[in-house]
């Protein structure tokens, strides 16, 4: 078996990493799933997907502009029909000031934004001039949304919490721009590799901070717990303790005995009563 070529490879890891977008497209639908079950998008925002339908977007753009790459249009194609799809979702159940807010995202960026684009690069750019140009826009775009997760990092470090930072979502980002730099490499096209390291080296601080602070959670839940044990305990303790609120307990359980042995004297009695007058009744006939 000899060793594979160029081609080859760039095929196989353009097929991984378009197979592993397409699940990375499909992430969000649990949070659809109850938006449409709730029948409204009140506390999600439509940002991540307008910047998801832009990016997809643009690097469509970019691969009918550049030639023989139906991968990258192919993915993309699905992942503007997912993203549109998702956003018409999150519209239709939209209170109406994130619905406003929401198509004035979609408007600049996917619309005005990118009608834009276009433009220029046709008026301004010409020939094989225009794939570069258009290339250097995804890349630096790209290099934008990779490092949003700056913030999510930061915030947990500061909380000591990954409940905002899901390990699998951080893997499957991290194995996608490893397969999409590789693709890159191979085909020898540095807009689709460069921004893709930074999303690889992203995805590595991603997991390593999940492997140190995976465990607040369960601490914080911990320390929670403990707090209430301790004050249920110290009020038990308090009422034993405190001869006001001992005399108190102590004449509600008396109470509650007392109130037992009058009602199982009372069914006594009835049963009583009830046999004596059977008995005669029997004597009768």
């Amino acid at each position: 078996m000899g060793i594979l070529t160029h081609d080859q490879l760039a095929f196989i890891f353009g097929l991984l990493g378009t197979t592993i977008s397409f699940f990375v497209f499909l992430a969000p639908m649990p949070t659809f799933y109850k938006i449409w079950k709730k029948k409204s998008s009140e506390g999600y925002q439509s940002i991540p997907y307008v910047i998801a339908l832009s990016s997809a977007m643009l690097l469509l753009y970019y691969g009918f502009l550049k030639t023989n790459a139906y991968i990258i249009i192919i993915i993309n194609a699905i992942g503007c029909v997912i993203e549109i799809s998702y956003l018409a979702l999150y519209l239709l159940y939209a209170p109406k000031k994130e619905k406003r807010n929401a198509v004035k995202m979609v408007l600049l960026f996917n619309v005005v934004g990118f009608g834009i684009m276009i433009m220029l690069t046709f008026v301004l750019v010409k020939g094989p001039q225009r794939v570069t140009a258009v290339g250097w826009i995804c890349a630096a775009f790209n290099l934008a949304v990779f490092a949003a997760p700056l913030s999510i990092m930061r915030q947990v470090i500061r909380t000591k919490s990954v409940e905002f930072m899901p390990f699998t979502l951080s893997f499957f980002l991290t194995l996608c721009a490893t397969s999409w730099f590789f693709y890159g490499f191979f085909v020898k096209d540095m807009y689709i590799a460069v921004p893709n390291v930074l999303g690889f080296l992203f995805g590595i601080a991603q997991m390593i901070l999940y492997m140190i602070y995976k465990d607040g959670n369960k601490n914080d839940y911990d320390i929670e717990k403990q707090k209430h044990q301790h004050v249920f305990t110290a009020d038990d303790t308090s009422h034993d303790q405190n001869p006001k609120y001992g005399d108190g307990v102590d004449k509600i359980r008396q109470r509650s005995i007392d109130i037992g042995d009058h009602r199982r004297k009372s069914v006594e009695m009835f049963d009583g009563n009830y046999r004596s007058i059977k008995s005669n009744d029997q004597n009768h006939h």
